[in-house]
């Protein structure tokens, strides 16, 4: 046994001789391959796909000041609300609403009422936030969880409780339906 070195050692018995390392080695072996799984019949990619439909719509380089000028702007001459979605192409929330927006459903709904802006905040969890200015503009002061939804009216307006506004770090676990009333709910201007 001297001339196993002592970091290899186990200070118990089993049985007689001191266990090593490589003893044990060799059960902790055997007792992984008595519980190993069969490999999935699906890729895990596959397996774990989203029920939802989600978009990249949020863009570091894009002017979100000029975008939402432009927005009210146009909202102005059309009789359209702006809906302001403040978010991240890395949090699946945001990017299972901007989903959601997109698809045949919502699109016509958002198209009649809607002027859409989607505006990067960047992380602000971790203080690299962008664009945090817009929100405390509408009355949000902090910006803790994406996305944030401004529902705006023509005049530059929220027509949202701040409730509502922050509640959507949710979004991608909402249904379907319950996303597409709460947009129905806001009239056009007109």
């Amino acid at each position: 046994m001297d001339d196993v070195p002592r970091r290899w050692r186990c200070a118990g018995r089993i049985g007689g001789p001191t266990m090593t390392g490589e003893f044990l080695l060799g059960l902790l072996l055997a007792a992984g391959a008595a519980t190993a799984q069969p490999l999935p019949d699906k890729p895990v990619a596959e397996a774990r796909r989203p029920s939802n439909p989600e978009a990249l719509a949020f863009v570091a380089e894009k002017d979100a000041h000029a975008d939402l000028e432009r927005a009210l702007s146009e909202a102005k001459q059309n009789d359209k609300t702006v809906l302001v979605i403040m978010g991240a192409n890395w949090c699946h929330d945001s990017i299972g609403l901007a989903g959601w927006l997109d698809t045949p459903r919502f699109s016509d709904m958002m198209r009649d009422r809607y002027n859409i802006v989607y505006i990067d905040v960047g992380t602000p969890q971790i203080g690299k936030g962008r664009n945090l200015d817009i929100a405390r503009h509408f009355g949000i002061n902090k910006v803790k969880n994406t996305p944030l939804v401004l529902v705006i009216s023509a005049d530059g307006e929220r027509l949202n409780s701040k409730k509502d506004a922050i509640g959507w770090r949710n979004a991608a676990s909402r249904s379907e339906d319950e996303i597409y009333r709460y947009f129905a709910t806001f009239k056009t201007n007109g």
